[in-house]
């Protein structure tokens, strides 16, 4: 049965301002849920779709987009409604219209992604789990970084791989290196600031003008501004403009050069336990630098 009248209806209650769905354009580029951009009645929205177990899914990702509106720092997209009707699970957003970066827009991005780290929480973690990926990401608060980075990162991930039949180095090289994560952080510890939690080249754009910043499919909760940053440099990196800029205004910490390889060890042991493959000899190739830093 196809959702489009529940939605259409739901788009009208939320709004305030009746719509019906007059056209309908499939969106490549996610490889989790559908993507579809709807048209009616002179306005435009944009719509995930997958199947009815994923309301959850979504629910989590309008709260991670209102926390970052609530910041008032990088722009998202509005969240309109999410629900689901028989067998599917939907979420409606604002419908942004994308176009080039241009340098100014790459260092826009660098100085609201430090503004949107200065909002702070006393506790790490967030108010709800939600999603890394298609993998749950559990943000149970913590008021001690390294407890909540050893229980709900790393070694989350860790169990998921020994389940999913990656044992021996890997396992053995983990537990060495949860045993010794206090080492990375010779300092005070970080502060909680609000991070986007997934934050690599295909999760951020700017509007027609290449001006202004646009971040998308978050994985929000609070933590190490690190993190962000680290997964900045994961898969090709972004425009220097956004470095200089964010470095400017937010200057990293001493140690971060090492702590990225820590960071970014959560997200390739994800892409193991999602798509398996050569992603265990990167983490394991991880795992040995980081042990190698351990004095």
């Amino acid at each position: 049965m196809s959702p489009w009248t529940e939605i259409a209806a739901q788009i009208s209650t939320c709004t305030g301002i009746p719509f019906v769905v007059e056209k309908i354009s499939s969106i490549g580029g996610g490889c989790i849920n559908q993507a579809q951009r709807i048209e009616g009645n002179g306005r435009r929205f944009f719509v995930k779709l997958n199947d009815a177990e994923s309301l959850t899914m979504f629910e989590a990702e309008a709260a991670g987009l209102q926390e970052i509106r609530d910041s008032h720092t990088v722009h998202v997209p509005e969240p309109v409604c999410w629900g689901k009707a028989s067998s599917r699970a939907w979420l409606v957003l604002e419908y942004l219209e994308m176009g080039k970066a241009s340098a100014r827009g790459a260092a826009a991005l660098g100085l609201g992604l430090a503004a949107m780290h200065r909002c702070a929480s006393k506790k790490f973690g967030w108010k709800r789990n939600n999603t890394i990926g298609a993998t749950q990401q559990i943000n149970t608060y913590a008021t001690d970084w390294v407890q909540f980075w050893r229980e709900h990162r790393l070694g989350y991930q860790l169990k998921l791989a020994q389940a999913n039949g990656h044992t021996g180095k890997l396992q053995i090289s983990g537990e060495k290196l949860l045993a010794t994560l206090d080492s990375f952080f010779p300092g005070a510890g970080p502060d909680a600031s609000l991070l986007h939690g997934d934050l690599w080249s295909g999760n951020y754009g700017f509007d027609r003008e290449g001006e202004r910043p646009i971040l998308f499919d978050p994985a929000v909760y609070y933590g190490d501004r690190e993190t962000d940053i680290a997964m900045t440099e994961l898969f090709g990196g972004f425009p220097a403009a956004f470095y200089a800029a964010y470095r400017e205004s937010y200057p990293l910490d001493p140690g971060y050069d090492i702590r990225k390889t820590l960071y970014n060890l959560y997200h390739i042991l994800n892409h193991l336990n999602l798509f398996g493959g050569s992603y265990r000899h990167q983490a394991e190739q991880m795992l040995s630098r980081l042990l190698a830093e351990v004095k």
